[in-house]
């Protein structure tokens, strides 16, 4: 039996700022939060990465957006900052950051409070992926099939 093995790291990151939701046309009230998004990576390349290459690419990205007023700042001057927009643009600029370095977001979680969280599952669907193993199973079984017929003469 063949041992699958997976290189995952989990980090967390913290991006301290202020936003308003607009509502019916009408802003309201800048507040401030700590949001917290926490990423899990798998590893792709088998090469040697030091664990923090990932947490540095990503620190340095949310850099331009730490104690800002986000409705100030592109994107979200024009996309309203509310925890799903803000989760979904992160997501999509931390799926290219990671990459590029040689791993893949697979799950992020982002938080404005403690209490609400909002989940992302990058995952291919299981599902899926089992219909791929049966059909290249079936692929590979015909192959070797035809081989063993054609080692006895079967297929003369």
């Amino acid at each position: 039996m063949r041992v699958m093995i997976s290189r995952e790291y989990k980090f967390k990151f913290y991006l301290n700022i202020n936003h308003y939701i607009i509502i019916n046309g009408k802003e309201g009230q800048p507040h401030p939060h700590t949001w917290e998004f926490t990423v899990h990576i798998k590893k792709l390349t088998n090469k040697f990465l030091q664990f923090n290459v990932f947490e540095q690419a990503i620190e340095e990205y949310l850099v331009p957006y730490q104690n800002t007023l986000l409705n100030t700042v592109e994107p979200f001057d024009r996309i309203i900052p509310t925890l799903e927009h803000v989760s979904d643009y992160f997501g999509e600029q931390f799926q290219k950051i990671i990459r590029d370095i040689g791993g893949e977001l697979l799950w992020m979680e982002s938080s404005e409070t403690p209490t609400r969280s909002y989940l992302i599952d990058y995952q291919e669907d299981e599902g899926v992926c089992d219909e791929m193993m049966v059909e290249r199973h079936q692929v590979v079984q015909h192959v070797v099939d035809s081989v063993i017929n054609d080692v006895l003469g079967e297929n003369s």
